[in-house]
């Protein structure tokens, strides 16, 4: 087994250096508002986890249900949920065929999908206590000309709320602001993405303040696109010689100034969030960067896992300009890293999948030490959706199961439940409820 490469020596910091440490790491998330709310797909920093709840651990079609609601069209976006509304968007077929369809789509070896058929692409708001749909909203009906990947849809991107407003991105078919009551405030078009091997479109944006970013990698020219919230109107755009990437970025406040991290194939790249400069930058992912960045404790954590892998950890506080072969990037583990499921950080621990396989690794994630690797899940091989932590345990939603395991150093299957659905969603808790999003239901679990 390969050990990590560590480039720092971690001493235990006294109380003076953790005060002065909290002084200058000022947080850009507000901790508070995702214990009862779940803002973005990936929750507080991308990390993957709450703090709290008692979530079931075991549940089926007939146990621990509280409601089970269909959901209309295609879609693989994680939802999000705001007060009483979860969020949801997706691609709804209809049986009006377009005019004319792109003749020029490159085929694929991918088994990728084309459609002739209108679609609607709606955003959806869901009662939480009850399940019933309190409004749909169609803010685009057209063909899309993009073939996508069989096991991918076309409403993949999630979306994300400031509590405000609700940001809902379709990718090619834009970016909307909705209000809570479902009206679409402005709208932005940002044209059609190039997507490597018709793969489909995925990445998030993000919300910071009075802006919302938008990371447009793909096959042709890229952008980095802040906007303001309120309009719409650019704040500012940065090009980026970039390749195809899915990954979400990450807003971090380091010694009073808000960094905008971006994690694609060329390089990691964080710009301030205000001006678009870039404060540092790095290399070493590997292609198609799907898995988000993750931060906790003034430490980054960037992966990939496509024919390659790559895990690092950087201290933020050392990081400027050039950081490759400096003391800010503290070790690194490249063995085991996942394709598509993004990571869970939790109580020090970093939980992460092999591949697109049912194979987990836990590392301590303040020097990488390996404290499991190469245990697989029950009843789970290929899987898309990224984990979910929770207090003591983690949630791995794949086809028709959903693993349980045991948070910590050792690795423990505490159940292995089955529903009748996919999953490609990521798993949501707020408090003791756990929401999955499938190909056909949105399910609310509880106890009883």
């Amino acid at each position: 087994m390969k050990k990590p490469i560590s480039r720092s020596l971690f001493r235990k910091p006294s109380l003076l250096f953790c005060l002065l440490l909290i002084a200058i790491q000022t947080q850009a998330q507000d901790p508070a508002s995702y214990t009862t709310n779940w803002p973005s797909w990936r929750g507080l920093y991308n990390i993957g986890a709450v703090a709290g709840g008692n979530t079931p651990v075991e549940f089926s079609e007939t146990k621990n249900i509280k409601w089970k609601t269909e959901i209309p069209g295609k879609g693989h976006a994680t939802p999000i949920i705001w007060g009483n509304q979860i969020i949801v968007q997706t691609a709804v077929a209809t049986d009006k065929k377009a005019e004319k369809t792109d003749p020029t789509a490159p085929a694929s070896p991918m088994s990728p999908t084309q459609t002739d058929l209108v679609h609607q692409f709606k955003v959806i708001s869901v009662d939480k206590a009850s399940g019933k749909i309190n409004w749909q909203t169609v803010v685009k009906e057209e063909t899309p000309l993009e073939r996508t990947h069989d096991l991918g849809s076309w409403a993949s991107n999630s979306p994300v709320t400031d509590g405000e407003n609700i940001y809902a991105f379709f990718g090619s078919r834009g970016l909307y602001c909705l209000d809570f009551k479902g009206k679409v405030k402005w709208e932005r078009d940002f044209g059609q993405m190039e997507i490597v091997a018709s793969f489909g479109e995925g990445s998030s944006p993000a919300v910071y303040k009075d802006k919302v970013y938008v990371q447009w990698d793909h096959q042709q020219k890229s952008y980095l696109y802040a906007l303001d919230k309120k309009t719409g109107k650019e704040a500012w755009t940065a090009e980026r010689e970039e390749i195809t990437s899915w990954a979400t970025p990450l807003v971090v406040e380091v010694n009073g100034k808000a960094q905008l991290i971006t994690a694609a194939t060329n390089k990691v790249r964080s710009y301030d969030a205000e001006t678009g400069t870039i404060i540092w930058e790095c290399t070493g992912l590997t292609r198609n960067v799907i898995p988000n960045p993750m931060y906790a404790d003034g430490i980054l954590y960037i992966m990939s896992g496509f024919r390659g892998n790559a895990l690092k950890a950087i201290d933020l506080a050392k990081a400027k300009d050039n950081i490759n072969g400096t003391p800010a990037i503290l070790w690194e583990y490249n063995q085991d890293t996942p394709y598509t499921p993004s990571p869970v950080l939790m109580d020090g621990k970093l939980y992460f999948l092999k591949g697109n396989n049912g194979v987990m690794t836990c590392l301590d994630a303040k020097d990488g030490k390996v404290l499991y690797s190469n245990q697989k899940l029950d009843g789970i091989n290929n899987i898309f959706s990224s984990p979910t932590g929770n207090r003591d345990k983690l949630y791995i939603a794949g086809t028709n199961v959903v693993n349980v395991v045991k948070a910590g150093g050792e690795f423990s299957i505490l159940a292995k439940n089955s529903l009748e659905d996919t999953f490609h969603a990521s798993p949501v808790i707020i408090g003791d409820q756990l929401f999955l999003r499938g190909f056909k239901y949105l399910y609310c679990i509880s106890e009883k």
